[in-house]
């Protein structure tokens, strides 16, 4: 990600207006400006590597003169005491940058990191890991890049990039008469030739009008696993199929197993826990 997309800068400067990088009593009063530091990005826990190429434009954006050296690629695996990147300049700019650069970076980990653990859950699996649009607000272009750092795939970057006809799209054309079979007609007749049309099915009645009406993709929403891989016999190769909902570590590879096409989990993206990345600052 060494070119960053106009709306990370974007964010990068609104984190930075949030945290009044630029006003900062504490490194303003106490340290010099001609004070030359070296800061030390360091892992001090397992996980996978997300989020460098943000952190060192954070640095440059508070300080252009500020050296950035990145010392492991996005994607790396991390272990305790793993160098990550070093900065070196103005020691009060990278105590300014700090707190921010660490933020991206922890967080953008964390993702990166359990979406790896699910991966490794379902080696040998057809299935791909796949995330949700349950990003937090302005965070999805970096959300959905950290889950592939960590080996998965990223389901709909917003909703321009496909049709997905959901419970409550049922149920508000459902108010007008039509079953889910229609429901899936009319998106296929009314949508672009370069547009997917997916449903979501939580029976297997349901599968089956889905299956009827020709949708492309089927989402089986909450199935037990007995019920998908009946599903899976009934699809028989007519549909993409994903699985969603309630699925977790310790249930991910039974999913996978019964031949799913795609995994989709939103805790990758709304409840990741940060990976623990400090910065140590040193004087030569």
């Amino acid at each position: 990600m060494s070119q960053l997309p106009p709306e990370v800068y974007n964010l990068i400067d609104a984190a930075l207006s949030e945290d009044q990088t630029f006003s900062d009593p504490t490194t303003g009063t106490l340290v010099p400006p001609e004070i030359k530091g070296v800061g030390m990005l360091r892992a001090k826990a397992v996980g996978v590597l997300a989020g460098v190429d943000v952190a060192s434009a954070v640095f440059q954006r508070v300080d252009s003169g500020l050296e950035v050296q990145t010392l492991l690629p996005d994607g790396s695996p991390l272990s305790p005491g793993d160098d990550i990147a070093r900065v070196s300049g103005s020691a009060g700019s990278i105590l300014r940058a700090e707190r921010i650069a660490l933020n991206f970076m922890q967080r953008m980990s964390g993702i990166a990191s359990d979406t790896h653990r699910y991966v490794q859950a379902i080696q040998g699996c057809k299935a791909r890991i796949v995330d949700t649009r349950k990003t937090v607000p302005g965070h999805r272009y970096l959300d959905k890049y950290s889950v592939r750092m960590g080996g998965g795939h990223n389901h709909r970057m917003n909703l321009a990039d496909g049709i997905l006809i959901k419970d409550n799209h049922i149920e508000a054309l459902r108010s007008q008469e039509m079953g889910l079979g229609q429901v899936v007609q009319l998106a296929l007749a009314r949508a672009s030739h370069t547009i997917k049309v997916e449903v979501e099915v939580e029976t297997l009645e349901q599968l089956r009008e889905a299956l009827d009406a020709g949708a492309h993709i089927i989402m089986l929403d909450n199935m037990p696993v007995e019920t998908m891989r009946q599903a899976m016999g009934m699809v028989n190769g007519r549909a993409v199929v994903e699985a969603s909902g309630g699925i977790n570590l310790e249930t991910v590879r039974g999913v996978a197993e019964t031949g799913v096409d795609l995994i989709s989990i939103g805790g990758l993206t709304h409840s990741t826990t940060a990976l623990d990345i400090s910065l140590d600052l040193e004087f030569e």
